[in-house]
């Protein structure tokens, strides 16, 4: 089976479930989580099948940008809908929705760069699970913290909009953020730890950026956590801080990938 096909599916039903949220938030109602999750969990599928396909179109995995995108959208997406059977983040789905769809369509379409396949040793596809999870979490809580400061600007100056007005009180928010950064963290630690112990050089030419912004973002990380405890750090600052680990991490994975596959071409 060609993955064509789950692709445009999933990516209908992405755009199908943002459509029907979002206007149901314009006209400042819940959307029926029964019918949201039906929606979202039909699209998994679809993009699942589709990942899966695209993964291994070749001996190993084929874990180019845009599959690698795709594949860590798939993994918010997913985190994000487990998290909403606890905790008050179907929100947050307005945002990943489109961003599974975005990236579903451009695996697809999209010419790889050149890209070697990955091994699919044990120890190696525990190192990429546990690295895309830490990924997806701190993806979830970049997110909630843009959302965070949006309804802290909209609250302050006395004009929340629709969707502000069905999200949690700020502390809430703001408990739901570092909930997100220490899983997000602790899966990071495993991710740097079974690096060290199932990637044969670490600092090879082709992975030693990645290492070192990887480092640098889990110290980020590490400090606005020991700030939050010890120091008390909220709001703008704590924002700042997760968006400075955040772009590191992402440098580290995306930029690096990018300049190898595109510029590069190795």
């Amino acid at each position: 089976m060609h993955p064509l096909l789950p692709s445009l599916a999933a990516a209908a039903l992405y755009a199908g479930a943002t459509l029907y949220q979002g206007l149901r938030l314009a006209r400042r109602e819940r959307p029926k989580m029964s019918l949201l999750a039906l929606l979202v969990v039909v699209a998994l599928f679809f993009h699942g099948a589709s990942l899966f396909m695209q993964l291994h179109a070749s001996p190993g995995l084929t874990l180019d940008f845009f599959n690698a995108s795709s594949l860590i959208a798939y993994s918010v997406i997913v985190l994000t809908l487990l998290a909403c059977m606890r905790i008050p983040v179907e929100n947050l789905l307005l945002i990943f929705l489109p961003l599974g769809c975005l990236t579903v369509l451009l695996a697809q379409f999209l010419p790889s760069g050149t890209q070697n396949p990955v091994d699919e040793a044990p120890g190696i596809l525990v190192h990429i699970l546990l690295s895309i999870t830490a990924y997806g979490l701190l993806t979830m809580a970049v997110f909630q913290s843009l959302l965070l400061l949006l309804q802290d600007h909209q609250l302050k100056h006395k004009h929340p909009s629709g969707l502000i007005r069905n999200f949690p009180p700020l502390q809430t928010m703001e408990s739901l953020l570092f909930g997100f950064l220490w899983a997000g963290w602790v899966l990071l630690s495993l991710s740097l730890i079974s690096g060290w112990l199932f990637v044969e050089n670490l600092f090879a030419q082709h992975l030693a950026h990645k290492t070192i912004l990887s480092c640098f973002a889990w110290v980020v990380f590490a400090v606005l956590l020991w700030g939050r405890h010890q120091l008390g750090w909220r709001g703008h600052k704590a924002i700042r801080w997760t968006l400075a680990g955040f772009c590191l991490l992402m440098l580290a994975y995306f930029g690096s990938k990018l300049v190898r596959e595109f510029i590069l071409h190795v």
